[in-house]
Parts: C-alpha cells; structure tokens; sequence
C-alpha cells in the first residue's frame, strides 16, 4: 500500500499533514539524515582550518563544493545513503562513505580518511539533533506560538473595559475584566517562554566516551578541547558539554521537554477556559456556510477547535514527560535506548503545532455575547457583598462579614433592591450609604 495522508498509521502524517508538513525539514529521516551530512562536512571544514599537517595541502578553493553537498542535497542523495546503510547497518557510518564518494567526484580522495576522523556515531547524532531542534523551534514553533500569544494581546486590548462575572470554585465570585482575564495567559505564556529560551541548545562531542581520545593520541599538541568548543559553541551555534560519556546526558533537553509541557499545560487551560465560557454563551462562534456541528442536531456549533487542542496537548505533553524521564539515564558510558526514543522528537513537536494552530482557530471565532455577560452580572448581585463589607470594615462598623453573610449566604435570590434596602437599614453616614449604593456588579472590577 503507498504511503499517504489516507494510508498513514500516524495522523501526524496523514490527516494533520498540512498542519505538521514544515516539521518535517527538521525531524524526519530525511532531514536527519541531511543534518549528519552537514555536520560531517562542516567538521572536515574545521579540521582543514587548524594545523594538522596531513591537510595543509588541501584546497581550500574546494571548501564551498564541499557544501554544496549539503546545501543542495536531496531525497534521492538521501535514499542512496539508506541503500548503503543496507551494508553497513550502521547509518552514521553509511553518512560517511557517501561523502567519501563525494570526495571521489571531486578528486579530492586523498583528504576522504579526514571525514569522522576520530569520532564515535553519537558526536554527529549528538550534534545534528540538538541543531535540528534548535531551528526547528525558532523558524517553525516561535512563530506560531507568537501568533497565538499576538491574538491573545489583541483580545486583552480589545476587552479591556469588558466586565465579566468571576467564577471561583465554579460558583459566583468577585467581577473581573475579560481583558484582565486574558492578560493572566499572556504574562504565563510569555515567562514560561523566557524559561525555556534560557536553557541552552546542548551537545556532546568529544570521541568514543567524550576524552578525545583518538584526537589526542593523532595530535597530542592539539588542544582538542578548544577546538571542540569552538567547532560546536561558535560554528554551529549550540552549546557543547564539557563532561560527557559517548552520549549527550541529555539533562538540558530533558528542561526544554518540561518547559514546552508546561506551555502546553497553559494553552490546554486557555483551551478549557475558552470551551467553558462558550458553554456560558459568554461566546458564540462564528459560523462558516457548508459546516455541521452535529450528525444529528442542526442547530449545533461545537467548540471543536479548542477539543482538538486540548486532545493533541496531552499526546504531546506525554511523549515530553517520557522523553525528559527517559533521555538522561543510560547504563554506563551509553546505551542506545536513547537513540529510538530521540527519532521520535518530532511528534510530540507536531501535535503541539496542531494545537497551537486549533487554538489559534477556535479564538478566531469567536464572537463576545455581551448582553449575556451583563445579564449574568445582573444576575448575581450577591458579589458586592465584599465591597459592602470592606468598606464597613472602614468605617469601624461591627460585624460587617457576618451582616453580608446573613444577607447573601442564603437561598432567597439577591438583586439590586435588597441591597439598596439592605443599606438603607445601616447605620453609617448618607455619604457612606451613597458611596455604597454607587457599587455594582459591573464596576467592581478592581484596578
């Protein structure tokens, strides 16, 4: 059966292929395949660019036709890779005799013992995912994620001056500002983010368990480990570990799963709160031609958008929370658990991208239900019972909680008349009983 979005076991890559289809440059086995390559030259690159006598004679006028090999590689150079690691049985290893064939071709097969001189297969694995990931979140998820915290901000603006009914413990509370309420998952989404950009892309290079042992016993002159600060830090632009076995311990991506999750745990709050208030009518949504919310009831308009976030956040929140427990912990020097769990980076990436986008959708159509905002603050005037106490605490009068509570703890229906009545009985100043009469369910809102 061909592979496509209908025969595809994942819905990753077949109903959300659209929605996922630009991960796919970072996290596919194509894509890691590429990354080994560009590691792999960019490495020869360096070596020719230190005093190591053996390369000294090297061309240098070769050096861009050697990145000509990765910048314009492609699927079938990638399939030509897979066909040769049907030999070896070894990917990294199949990596490297491709490129010695392109050494061939260029006639350059007397520097092609250079290529992975000295390394183990997880110094280019360890190096091209980290790198992967790295471009991966800034030129596919920020962008997104940006989106969804922009339409945030734009909604906080726009509501600003909306009164709203509070919920605490699912009951009436104290009346917020819609806007207010938005702009708590704004400041959430936007530290969570400081968090996670603060915890460096980490790599492990440094030979078979991280001595440079071959490096040093070629060229024991050569400072082997400025030169790998230098090739991982300052030339791919990620942060190398200075203490490593033959793999990367993996603790700082285990921090970036846990801070994703935790954004992801935020949207999935935004999610529910989103769905709850549509269920209030708080919130219609808008409704495009040709669509059906229900099989069986017409008048349906269902806040899918916001279910299907909230569903593919916790798929991807549990691959996270597996690869963060599971990735820093290896037997020894290594074992190669780490090495099928890490192929599966890219899935929870894309059902976070699915939810980003769902989000994103269900919050564009919506549509503020003010009367039914305002006629649920009518309702519920039983909510200025703290501002009427707090100033009666003010003004020394005995006993103010315990007098609101008799007022409104009860199962008699409270509105603007009984309170008006209830203020009349006080015995406080016609100024206090004025400034009291003044509150209402739409102006106590706080600052």
């Amino acid at each position: 059966m061909e592979l496509n979005s209908l025969t595809a076991i994942s819905p990753i890559d077949g109903r959300y292929r659209n929605t996922t289809s630009a991960l796919a440059d970072y996290f596919s086995e194509y894509a890691l395949i590429k990354y080994r390559v560009f590691i792999e030259i960019e490495y020869f690159i360096s070596l020719c660019e230190h005093p190591l006598a053996q390369l000294q004679t090297f061309d240098k006028n070769n050096i861009e036709k050697l990145r000509d090999i990765y910048k314009n590689f492609t699927e079938k150079d990638a399939t030509s890779i897979k066909e040769i690691e049907r030999t070896t049985n070894h990917d990294v290893k199949a990596v490297e005799y491709f490129i010695k064939q392109q050494f061939d071709k260029l006639s350059i097969t007397d520097y092609k013992e250079f290529i992975h001189f000295g390394l183990t297969s997880q110094d280019i694995n360890n190096t091209a995912i980290p790198y992967s990931f790295k471009l991966a979140i800034n030129e596919v998820y920020l962008p997104v994620f940006n989106d969804l915290l922009d339409l945030l901000k734009k909604y906080a603006v726009e509501w600003t001056n909306i009164a709203m009914l509070a919920h605490t413990h699912g009951q009436p509370a104290s009346p917020t500002r819609l806007g207010k309420e938005i702009m708590v998952y704004v400041e959430r989404l936007e530290k969570q983010l400081e968090l996670f950009t603060a915890i460096p892309y980490s790599a492990k290079f440094g030979g078979a368990t991280g001595n440079f042992n071959a490096h040093h016993i070629a060229y024991p002159e050569t400072d082997w480990r400025v030169f790998g600060n230098h090739f991982v830090n300052d030339i791919l632009g990620v942060h190398r570990s200075q203490f490593t076995t033959q793999i990367e311990h993996y603790d700082n991506f285990a921090a970036q799963c846990d801070a994703l999750k935790r954004i992801n745990n935020i949207v999935m709050d935004l999610d529910r709160d989103m769905w709850t208030y549509i269920s209030m009518n708080y919130f219609k949504q808008k409704i495009k031609a040709g669509e059906v919310g229900s099989s069986a009831m017409p008048h349906k308009v269902n806040p899918i958008d916001f279910e299907n976030s909230e569903g593919n956040l916790g798929i991807a929140n549990a691959l996270f929370e597996h690869l963060a427990a599971k990735l820093p912990i290896s037997r020894l020097q290594r074992d190669l658990t780490d090495s099928t769990v890490l192929r599966n980076i890219g899935v929870p990436m894309a059902h976070t991208l699915i939810a980003f986008k769902s989000t994103i959708k269900g919050l564009n159509k919506l549509l503020l239900n003010e009367s039914a905002i305002n006629k649920d603050l009518d309702a519920n005037w039983a909510v200025v019972a703290e501002a009427i106490q707090t100033i009666l605490r003010r003004e020394g009068y005995p006993n103010p909680y315990e007098a609101l509570k008799e007022l409104t703890r009860t199962n008699t229906h409270v509105n603007s008349i009984t309170i008006a009545d209830f203020v009349d009985t006080l015995n406080v100043s016609d100024m206090v009983k004025n400034e009291i009469k003044n509150i209402t369910p739409q102006n106590y809102t706080g600052i």
